[in-house]
């Protein structure tokens, strides 16, 4: 099977792309984990200072989001989703790229992020270069009341700032 060749642009988002971003979430985020936000949290969360989203569109169309935010020489990467029928394509690698670099241009040190335990984006990561640093025991709490664990993950942009 060959890979085909796919236009993946990133552009900065803000609240008039929550509709899209909501729809993105649902459909990437298995309910079972309870790791979903609503659009009111995501509302709330970019009216905060230090907080950016990034958009990916994939061919045209919105496949991706990723949210974060900066305080000090520290940024943590609140949400990222490519909508299912988007996997495989590099959305979420460019996104997590786009959520690095805008963290260095920041003046971040260290990005955080956490993720379900046996998540499949830990490979993202771990790509991409962050170093599991903790774990967060029953963090996730699905709509059936299950409890799932988190994992914390970091990764040093320092050596990369010149």
């Amino acid at each position: 099977m060959s890979a085909a060749l796919h236009l993946t642009e990133i552009r900065e988002g803000g609240a008039q792309d929550l509709s899209e971003i909501s729809k993105i979430m649902l459909d990437a985020f298995d309910p079972r984990y309870g790791e979903a936000w609503t659009s009111a949290q995501c509302l709330g969360m970019l009216s905060l200072p230090g907080v950016w989203l990034i958009v990916a569109s994939l061919d045209g169309t919105d496949a991706g989001f990723a949210l974060a935010r900066s305080t000090g020489e520290e940024a943590e990467l609140l949400l990222i989703a490519t909508h299912p029928k988007a996997r495989g394509r590099g959305v979420g690698g460019a996104l997590l790229r786009a959520v690095i670099a805008e963290a260095e241009g920041r003046g971040v040190s260290r990005l955080h992020l956490e993720v379900r335990a046996d998540n499949d984006a830990v490979r993202l990561y771990s790509t991409e270069g962050f170093i599991k640093v903790g774990e967060r025991r029953n963090y996730y709490r699905g709509k059936s009341g299950q409890a799932f664990d988190a994992h914390t993950y970091a990764r040093d942009l320092a050596a990369n700032i010149i």
